[in-house]
């Protein structure tokens, strides 16, 4: 069995309550990890830091934020210290599937997305880099999409604000390598989540799936925990080498980029 040398790392999961942040911020507490979720919704956030808990037999806080504005991001990283006087790891999960012509998406669905996926990172990924110093190092990773590197049509303004996000992991990647702080992103394919279920409509969700999975090349969609796993191997130490990467989690769809 592989020790990913996560007991007492922190962890702060954007967008930990639902969907492939929950899964990670699950699998980060079972390996030990003290987690801290984030998301819009009180209630629900603080009822899923309970199960996740629970599930995962480790620990779990809630710290309600909204990253896309830049006060609750600075009041997301100092509760974490407060509670738990480090943080090793932050993975910038947060974020919405939206795709559309240049001439549907307005001036503020442009910087809602931006706010979102890439002010977001900046700002947080800017907060953490003191206190990875102050314990040696860290791991930061970013959520992104094959769309980010090779964008086909209609897939504004998640294409290009994506293409941001990769752009920011590998400039922070050469930037903080020397301090041991390492940077990956994970481009992010068909993953079974409550967004793609979400397009679903009457349709039951084995058959859209199982639909969905027919132009991936594996013949399939992927599982949150697909995700999880992957994002606990890249910032822990048996990932130690990495950094500077956006790793394809698509079955094959993108497989050329």
């Amino acid at each position: 069995m592989i020790d990913y040398g996560l007991t007492d790392k922190v962890a702060i999961v954007t967008g930990g309550s639902d969907g492939l942040g929950r899964a990670t911020a699950k699998l980060l507490a079972s390996e030990g990890a003290k987690v801290v979720i984030c998301g819009r919704r009180e209630d629900y956030l603080q009822d899923a830091a309970k199960t996740l808990s629970k599930e995962s037999g480790g620990t779990v806080v809630a710290v309600r934020a909204d990253v896309s504005n830049g006060a609750d991001c600075e009041n997301l990283i100092n509760a974490t210290i407060e509670q738990f006087g480090r943080l090793d790891i932050l993975i910038n999960n947060a974020g919405t599937s939206a795709a559309a012509s240049l001439e549907a998406v307005s001036d503020e669905s442009w910087q809602a997305d931006f706010d979102l996926k890439v002010m977001a990172a900046v700002r947080l990924c800017r907060m953490a880099l003191p206190h990875f110093r102050a314990v040696g190092g860290g791991s930061i990773i970013n959520a992104a999409i094959g769309g980010g590197k090779a964008p086909g049509p209609n897939q504004l303004p998640t294409s290009l604000t994506r293409a941001a996000g990769l752009n920011l992991t590998k400039s922070l990647a050469n930037a903080y390598a020397a301090e041991n702080v390492r940077v990956n992103a994970i481009c992010i394919g068909r993953i079974k989540s409550a967004q793609l279920e979400a397009r679903a409509g009457n349709k039951p969700l084995d058959e859209f799936y199982a639909d969905m999975g027919k132009i991936v090349p594996m013949g399939r969609v992927g599982e949150s925990d697909d995700y999880a796993h992957l994002a606990a191997f890249l910032c822990s130490k048996v990932g130690s080498y990495i950094t500077g990467t956006a790793v394809n989690l698509d079955g094959g769809m993108c497989a050329t980029l």
